[in-house]
């Protein structure tokens, strides 16, 4: 549907920009060399992600790989990773010239009825289409493999075991990670563990009922885990949001509650990892950048 209305799209932007050439500028001064990058095309960028991460591991209900292409090809040589592609990152990218953007969320979720200037998602694809930005999402797939969102999560603990929880039909590859410590720890420990492997100053916390405190078993679940780390036994749930009632269950059922917010439980793996991952995939041809504007809209104040 994207590309069909992508010329139309197009001559509507160049009548009327959509990047105010007077906005301020929300990229920091910083010196990006594309020069001495050769490039992939776009079919080589993809064929290097799906080696990493399969769409087919996504969820069944998930919107993910390539959602905008440009109706010419172009050469790949600048890559920006963000886990929102919010209208902030979306400016970011006009102005870094970037030539495809990875957005861990997909920012096309719901179908698009119309290309437009009413809606920011609508704006958002109307600026890929008139700066001739390719645009992917991984989503779930990159939170099943193995290596991907939730290990990256787990490996706030040192853990002798691992495992998902919900296993795709390769058992190494699902949904959540269910581990067990090489020794255990306090819920204070357990605190401290996840606010600096997410980088957060602060996390929200629910003790189990009746609890010592003591962490032995974790389940883990980047992003919204209840329906996964519903009823599994463990000492304590780690995830990004949870609906109240849910947090009521766990804490009855015996797991203390570790809650980021949902994108900072899966924000750091972009950095941490997977810009170092895909430098490495696509041969260091092309420039990967991680966003700077991209952060979760919720601050505790």
């Amino acid at each position: 549907m994207i590309n069909t209305l992508s010329r139309r799209v197009v001559q509507v932007a160049r009548q009327s920009p959509l990047i105010s050439h007077n906005a301020p500028s929300l990229v920091k001064a910083r010196t990006m060399n594309t020069g001495n990058k050769k490039g992939l095309s776009l079919n080589q960028v993809l064929k290097a992600l799906h080696s990493f991460a399969n769409p087919s591991l996504a969820a069944s209900w998930d919107n993910v790989g390539l959602l905008i292409e440009p109706t010419e090809p172009k050469n790949i040589s600048h890559i920006l990773l963000t886990n929102d592609l919010t209208e902030d990152v979306m400016q970011e990218a006009v102005e870094l010239q970037v030539d495809m953007i990875i957005s861990y969320h997909p920012p096309i979720f719901a179908p698009l009825k119309s290309v437009t200037t009413r809606t920011w998602k609508e704006r958002i694809a109307a600026k890929c289409l008139e700066n001739r930005i390719a645009l992917y999402s991984p989503h779930t797939a990159f939170d099943c493999i193995r290596g991907g969102v939730n290990d990256w999560l787990a490996g706030a603990f040192k853990h002798k075991e691992s495992h998902p929880i919900e296993p795709s039909v390769e058992p190494q590859n699902g949904m959540g990670r269910f581990i067990v410590l090489q020794d255990k720890i306090s819920i204070g420990e357990a605190v401290e563990l996840v606010k600096k492997q997410t980088g957060l100053p602060h996390v929200r916390l629910a003790r189990a009922r009746g609890s010592n405190g003591s962490i032995s078993k974790i389940g883990l679940c980047a992003g919204s885990g209840a329906s996964v780390l519903k009823g599994l036994s463990a000492d304590l749930y780690v995830t990004g949001e949870m609906l109240h009632h849910d947090i009521l269950d766990a804490v009855h059922g015996g797991a203390s509650v570790i809650l980021t917010n949902h994108s900072d439980s899966e924000r750091g793996f972009l950095k941490a990892v997977f810009a170092q991952k895909l430098t490495s995939l696509l041969q260091d041809n092309v420039v990967v950048s991680v966003s700077e504007q991209d952060e979760d809209p919720l601050k505790t104040v």
